[in-house]
């Protein structure tokens, strides 16, 4: 079965999700790949929104985190101080799943501004839960289309901290979670170097060459000595994912898919 880089990229962040883990999910993207994990590989992954829902199963991505799809399908919904205080500051949750529309080469994220912060050129929808996310949950999970113009050299203005400056710079600080251990694009799957942080490419997805990769990157991008390829979709992660688009398209009103197109 045939499927685009959009797919390969929402199945390969989608299998990075630990069936049992605990997962706070953010709107978009993540959504969409943490929802296929649990209608796949993961039927027993805890799915936490910002909103209060907790053990969210909803047959249709969300709009947005008041979507009532994501509390009717719930196993409890709890006011927002008790999701950031008690599960993600309390150490309870082991997946922080996000997206951003700016990245640097030390994945700290921008979803604040584009342009100068006082006469920015676009004003994005902003940090909402994600510098919590970014800073308390155990591992962070980013997916994100790659472009030159999200993946920067310097960001416009840091929302989230990834791994900062670079090296123990997050330990020194003492922030509890490990960051970003995984950038998943609609070209590669990036890691941090287990030195000094920087993002580095550990896999291609089928037909994308590095030259594209270093195109669609505002830095020089580095590869791993033992690159590998990006299994490719089954056949069933392309059937779920393409039903889950098609009823959320049908629900919404839309001509197109919830969050993968």
């Amino acid at each position: 079965m045939s499927y685009t880089t959009n797919e390969i990229m929402t199945v390969a962040a989608a299998r990075r999700l630990p069936d049992g883990s605990v997962c706070f999910v953010g709107i978009g993207l993540p959504s969409t790949a943490a929802n296929l994990a649990r209608l796949t590989h993961a039927p027993d992954v805890t799915l936490i929104y910002e909103s209060g829902p907790i053990g969210a199963r909803p047959d249709v991505l969300p709009l947005s985190i008041g979507d009532g799809e994501l509390a009717e399908t719930a196993d409890t919904v709890v006011p927002t101080p008790e999701i950031f205080r008690y599960w993600l500051q309390g150490g309870r949750v082991d997946v922080g799943f996000l997206g951003t529309a700016q990245i640097d080469r030390f994945a700290n994220l921008n979803t604040t501004v584009i342009g100068p912060y006082d006469k920015p050129k676009v004003r994005l929808p902003g940090a909402g839960g994600a510098p919590e996310i970014a800073s308390n949950a155990r591992e962070v999970l980013i997916i994100v289309k790659q472009t030159a113009r999200s993946f920067v050299a310097k960001l416009d203005f840091v929302t989230s901290a990834g791994h900062l400056d670079g090296g123990d710079v997050r330990a020194r600080l003492k922030l509890p979670g490990k960051g970003p251990v995984a950038v998943i694009t609609d070209l590669c799957i990036m890691e941090p170097d287990p030195v000094t942080r920087e993002l580095t490419v550990v896999s291609l997805h089928e037909g994308i060459t590095r030259e594209q990769v270093t195109a669609a990157t505002g830095w020089p991008v580095r590869f791993a000595d033992s690159l590998g390829t990006t299994p490719a979709p089954t056949d069933h992660e392309l059937q779920v994912l393409r039903a889950l688009q098609q009823r959320t398209a049908l629900a919404h009103g839309t001509a197109g898919g919830g969050g993968g197109d």
